[in-house]
């Protein structure tokens, strides 16, 4: 079976997060989006995991399910943690995946993480240990685990992170390096961005939402070929072969322009600039004279060996999408959170079975007989790669901007642009 996977979410736990995510909410907005497998997120803290036990059963193969309803939803057990530590004299601080097979396990690297710190903080707890300490916790807790690290490039907290993180995997990881075979890209790179570094040939690469509140599950996600199987998956996650059980199909993905890291900047006053000005002006901001905040395309530009556009051999594809939420309220000019939103999505919802039905999957004549032809042309648009994107900058999202036709071609009609923010 094909099925799409989103690893990377958070509790309502953890800071700045929805109330709503809960494990309920999740599987019903999973299953609006055709999500399968849907990370839990956050197991770390102690009145999550307590919630977790009590509302999921094993399904088998080291995921779970709701103990209540007929929800086909799995879940995998994730959390994500913060390592903060001095390294060669500048402060580290990366984020970090963890994927485990059982809750027995979970009990087990919770019991020694709480010995670095207070598990109860912090949906993602925080510690001043070095990331290589975390892998071999979680590796010693048992050898099933899978770690991950998360939003690779993001400027404050990851692993090539402009602001506190490393050039290269061994540097970060030294001899724990050998057991990081993945890296999330993150909303502010894709794998294309990614491909461009030799070093990361070897390295899988996963998209996942990072989802705060439900309506932002999928918005990237991963997308497998076999059974629903935790051990299945990892392997899938660490060398996809054609002839594993379990296959890695592609990847789902922003435009990377969208995400809040992608160009320098500086929010304060509202500077944005590509790397080779930033360049000119010495990173610094020529409004406040304050050092800029240096995005994810500068640092690929600093660490990659490659020109853009280069394919290594055996890459995994990706797509590149815009949420449908974002399409209607395009179309309809209003605000992705409105009731004609709402009501327009569930009718589409109601007749396709899911949201990544109509994104990725049904042909356009099928859709045509129930989509609106102004939702419809932005969801070919998006298909197609038709798109304008202003890029975002030092915590600001990018705007993106689909062309459609009017409603009757053929008249030399001008395109109109319907603004997704």
């Amino acid at each position: 079976m094909e099925f799409i996977a989103d690893f990377h979410i958070h509790s309502r736990y953890s800071r700045a997060t929805s109330r709503e995510m809960q494990v309920e909410n999740l599987a019903e907005t999973a299953s609006k989006k055709g999500i399968t497998l849907l990370g839990t997120g956050d197991f770390t803290h102690p009145l999550y995991l307590a919630e977790l036990k009590a509302k999921l059963k094993p399904a088998g193969n080291g995921l779970y399910s709701l103990n209540k309803g007929g929800d086909e939803t799995r879940f995998i057990l994730t959390s994500e943690v913060s390592n903060i530590f001095s390294f060669r004299g500048k402060t580290r601080r990366i984020h970090t995946l963890i994927f485990a097979p059982s809750l027995e396990v979970v009990e087990k690297i919770n019991g020694k993480l709480s010995k670095w710190g207070r598990l109860e903080a912090d949906g993602r707890p925080i510690f001043g240990t070095p990331v290589k300490e975390l892998v071999k916790l979680v590796l010693d807790s048992s050898p099933d685990c899978f770690l991950v690290p998360a939003h690779a490039w993001t400027p404050w907290f990851s692993l090539f992170g402009s602001n506190s993180g490393f050039d290269s995997i061994e540097e970060c990881f030294q001899e724990e390096a050998k057991n990081i075979k993945t890296i999330e890209t993150g909303l502010s790179s894709d794998p294309e961005m990614n491909w461009r570094l030799s070093a990361l040939d070897k390295i899988i690469l996963v998209s996942n939402s990072d989802a705060h509140s439900p309506n932002k599950l999928g918005r990237e996600a991963n997308v497998f070929q076999g059974q629903l199987d935790y051990y299945e998956i990892i392997s899938a996650m660490q060398r996809p072969t054609a002839n594993k059980p379990t296959r890695f199909l592609y990847t789902i993905e922003f435009f990377p322009e969208e995400g809040k890291y992608h160009y320098d900047g500086h929010r304060n006053c509202q500077v944005v600039l590509p790397p080779t000005q930033s360049l000119k002006l010495d990173n610094i901001c020529p409004n406040c004279s304050q050092k800029l905040t240096i995005g994810v395309m500068h640092r690929v530009e600093e660490l990659a060996d490659r020109p853009a556009g280069f394919v290594p051999p055996g890459a995994i594809p990706t797509k590149h999408l815009v949420p449908l939420a974002e399409i209607i309220a395009a179309a309809l000019g209003c605000g992705t959170e409105t009731a004609a939103v709402k009501k327009e999505y569930d009718r589409l919802i109601s007749i396709a079975g899911t949201e990544f039905n109509i994104l990725l999957r049904m042909e356009e004549k099928d859709l045509a007989r129930f989509t609106p032809p102004k939702i419809l042309n932005g969801i070919l648009n998006v298909r197609q790669g038709k798109v304008e994107v202003s890029p975002g900058y030092d915590g600001v999202y990018g705007k993106v901007s689909i062309t459609t036709e009017k409603a009757s071609p053929g008249k030399g009609e001008k395109a109109q642009q319907m603004s997704l923010f």
